[in-house]
């Protein structure tokens, strides 16, 4: 439990004891940080929350709520503030004794079981396995994969998926781009890649492999573009899945589009026909779309799902008007196979491209599964690749686009995963190759592992000058002397590491891992200012050479910050490092 739902049920209590007990309203109550903490610790709004139902203005309310939170443990000061906010101090003590909870939690501290493990379903990346991974994608890969961390972190049973778009007209592409490159291998002079076929070199090296494979004998094969339709998407994921592990992700599942088209579209069929029984498909015209002016378009009767009884601007076509099924009707008959197997919680990633789709999936949710099943879509806005501020060309290797590699094997895998979640998934991010491979404050990646490495180079000065290993230490010997800490910033900070719990359920429950990322480097500035206050004021140096225990009492607080710093970076899956050069 928490500081604030410690709090929370400390107020709670006084009401149940009272005889004054509202489930709904009680649990409305909140207890959070004030707006200024020079006003306290703790702030809640339990006597607006309640005044009304018992027919009271909150500042009286506040008044008598006073009176009993007086007699509670640890609480120093209590005032009101504005409409009937309670603002609350609490003791020396009562922060020396999370320190000590901190301490002993390790490396666990801030794990939770509110997931209750019940199953989540995180689909992120999908990318088409029509080329290696590029900027557009490596944003959306590290927010699903934290994302996915931390829900796991507070006990949800995460299943990392993956979904190929291995079917439909981007597939025949590849197939004749990679066939052309095959032409090629074989010693046929390519001038100029048609239009509309993919132009990326890294097609060259397929086209080498199925010279090898086949010698000459696929040019008069008559399934030559099924063979190397199969062949392709087989050698791109094989890339895409390397591009991803570079980045440290690792999927659980990748899903095949082609299995929902097996059996002439069993599944896709089964799901319309599920659907149809539900009464959500039925046979029109749509209207034109906007993109079209008018005599382009046709009025064609397609088989259509009826998306806006469900929430969605518009109804969608599953079959069109000559048998086939949509790209949508895949999706559909996607989400039901999800559902099939038990996932009641589905979150999907996607481009600020495909903004359109919130509504649908979450009509589709509701079509299908009705209040059993809750979807969240989260979109990622463009990142935008800088040099000295100034944009970075394209990448001649890919064609048109600067891939994932290129930017991991040129600043590394660390400092894109915490730049891609630094800022919230749907603003647009500025990275720069230069800034995020700076050693400066303005680093954000480089200021927090500088923490975790000036931690360690303070349990070395520990080994110096008294002998002692912290990592041989038991902690209790460790917490013994942490009363001894008394200096107001010292105190602040074991404030703010008591806050990680909170932090970390509250990032995993909104799905917003820039609070991971914001919190770190704020807890980071913290140490290092702490740190820059010890040349100044020789008392508030972490080693005393000549008090041991008051040097303990400082090594405990490093300690905390260390192991939080390091649990906050393995969620987003950044090196916590020993030492830096």
């Amino acid at each position: 439990m928490n500081i604030f739902q410690i709090y929370k049920q400390e107020i709670k209590d006084i009401f149940i004891k009272n005889n004054i007990y509202n489930d709904k309203l009680l649990d409305k109550i909140n207890v959070e940080f004030p707006r200024d903490l020079s006003h306290g610790d703790l702030s809640t709004n339990a006597a607006m929350i309640l005044a009304s139902s018992l027919k009271m203005a909150p500042r009286d309310l506040a008044e008598i709520i006073i009176k009993y939170l007086k007699d509670v443990k640890d609480v120093s000061e209590l005032s009101i503030a504005g409409p009937g906010f309670i603002n609350i101090k609490l003791t020396s003590n009562f922060w020396h004794n999370q320190l000590r909870h901190i301490l002993d939690a390790g490396l666990n501290y801030g794990k939770s079981d509110i997931g209750k493990n019940i199953a989540i379903n995180v689909e992120y990346v999908s990318a088409n396995p029509t080329g290696p991974m590029h900027v557009g994608h490596y944003r959306g890969a590290v927010v699903g994969d934290v994302i996915a961390n931390l829900l796991e972190f507070v006990g949800y049973k995460v299943t990392k998926e993956y979904y190929v778009n291995d079917a439909g007209g981007q597939i025949d592409i590849l197939a004749q781009s990679v066939l052309l490159r095959y032409r090629e291998a074989l010693g046929e002079e390519i001038k100029e890649i048609p239009s509309g076929l993919y132009p990326g070199e890294y097609l060259m090296e397929l086209g080498k492999k199925l010279a090898l494979k086949y010698n000459d004998t696929l040019l008069h094969n008559p399934c030559k573009l099924d063979i190397v339709k199969n062949f392709a998407v087989e050698e791109m994921l094989i890339l895409i899945k390397e591009d991803l592990l570079a980045l440290n992700i690792k999927h659980d599942i990748f899903f095949s589009e082609k299995e929902l088209h097996k059996n002439d579209g069993k599944e896709i069929n089964d799901t319309i026909c599920d659907l149809t029984l539900k009464g959500y498909i039925y046979k029109g015209i749509l209207e034109a779309p906007k993109a079209h002016q008018n005599e382009e378009w046709e009025p064609r009767e397609q088989i259509l799902f009826k998306s806006t009884n469900v929430g969605d601007d518009q109804d969608r076509a599953l079959i069109k008007s000559d048998g086939s099924y949509t790209y949508f009707a895949a999706d559909v008959a996607y989400f039901r196979d999800k559902f099939k197997r038990g996932f009641k919680n589905m979150i999907y990633i996607l481009g600020a491209d495909h903004s359109g789709y919130a509504k649908r999936l979450q009509a589709v949710s509701q079509a299908i599964a009705g209040d059993k099943n809750y979807v969240t879509v989260l979109f990622c806005q463009l990142v935008k690749l800088l040099r000295d501020g100034e944009p970075v060309k394209m990448s001649k290797r890919s064609g048109s686009f600067i891939t994932l590699r290129d930017v991991v094997n040129e600043v590394g895998c660390d400092p894109v995963r915490f730049m891609m979640i630094f800022r919230k998934n749907d603003a647009p991010l500025d990275f720069d190759f230069t800034k995020v491979t700076e050693q400066t404050k303005d680093n954000p990646v480089f200021y927090v592992q500088y923490a975790v490495a000036r931690c360690y180079s303070i349990f070395k000065q520990l080994k110096e000058h008294f002998n002692i290993n912290i990592d041989n230490m038991e902690a209790k010997c460790l917490v013994d002397n942490i009363s001894l800490l008394q200096d107001q910033s010292e105190i602040e900070i074991i404030k703010r590491l008591a806050f990680f719990p909170q932090l970390i359920q509250s990032a995993a429950i909104h799905k917003e891992p820039h609070r991971l990322a914001y919190y770190l480097y704020e807890l980071a500035s913290m140490f290092h200012t702490q740190w820059s206050k010890g040349n100044e004021n020789t008392s508030l140096r972490f080693i005393q050479k000549e008090k041991q225990q008051l040097s303990l009492s400082k090594v405990a607080l490093i300690k905390a910050i260390c192991n939080i710093l390091t649990t906050g970076l393995g969620i987003i899956k950044v090196d916590a490092p020993r030492s830096m050069h």
